[in-house]
């Protein structure tokens, strides 16, 4: 004789049902989780791109800038601004030139000499 259903545990009534109701949870859950990392390597690939143009942006500004200092420190601008400014800035006299002699170098064998240090032409020596 068969058995009637209503004797059936609720488990085997409850099975496939739990099995589908899982699947496509999984299903689902895996589909949410593929959009959500294709939507954030979209933003993050917008924050690359950004990034990377105020990059370049900032690249330019330097070099723009770095050009205007080589130019502001050129010898011909320096003359022409200091005499706008009327600093009385002129070349050095010749008087005011201080020519040094080249050290000769010390010898191995003398140990005990004394370094030569520049002096002024006034005959002032340093020992």
């Amino acid at each position: 004789m068969m058995k009637n259903r209503k004797s059936q545990s609720a488990v085997i009534r409850f099975g496939p049902a739990l099995k589908a109701s899982f699947l496509c949870l999984l299903i689902g859950g895996s589909a949410a989780g593929y959009v959500w990392q294709k939507s954030q390597i979209y933003q993050l690939g917008q924050q690359i791109r950004l990034r990377e143009i105020h990059l370049a942006q900032l690249k330019d500004t330097n070099q723009k800038l770095a050009d205007q200092l080589a130019m502001l420190r050129s010898p011909t601008m320096l003359d022409k601004r200091a005499r706008e400014l009327n600093l009385g800035l002129g070349p050095a006299q010749p008087s005011q030139i201080w020519r040094l002699p080249e050290p000769s170098p010390v010898s191995s064998g003398n140990q005990n000499a004394t370094p030569r240090l520049a002096v002024r032409q006034t005959g002032v020596t340093t020992q």
